[in-house]
């Protein structure tokens, strides 16, 4: 199943709201490097969506590298540091 579907409707999916919207938050600016995100009790409340929705939506944010979870603690925006940390291609010797 992709994670972005194609074609001229938008995004359907609860999942795709939340995580659409989270993005732009952190691409904008509004949540900063090492900045909690919201809990999912609070992106449940705020997109009245069910508890695995939300899971779902950070799991794609964590996989695209912009944020990183830690347990008990929370989920954080990445620095660019973190996000280099867990691409390959940042091993590669510069040309």
């Amino acid at each position: 199943m992709p994670e972005s579907p194609t074609g001229p409707h938008p995004p359907r999916a609860p999942y795709m709201r939340v995580l659409n919207a989270l993005a732009e938050e952190i691409t904008t600016g509004r949540y900063g490097p090492g900045d909690p995100i919201p809990s999912e009790a609070e992106l449940c409340e705020r997109f009245d969506v069910a508890r695995e929705t939300a899971r779902r939506a950070v799991r794609v944010l964590r996989e695209r590298g912009l944020v990183i979870t830690e347990w008990g603690k929370g989920t954080f925006v990445s620095t660019s540091d973190q996000r280099h940390q867990d691409d390959p291609a940042s091993d590669q010797p510069a040309e």
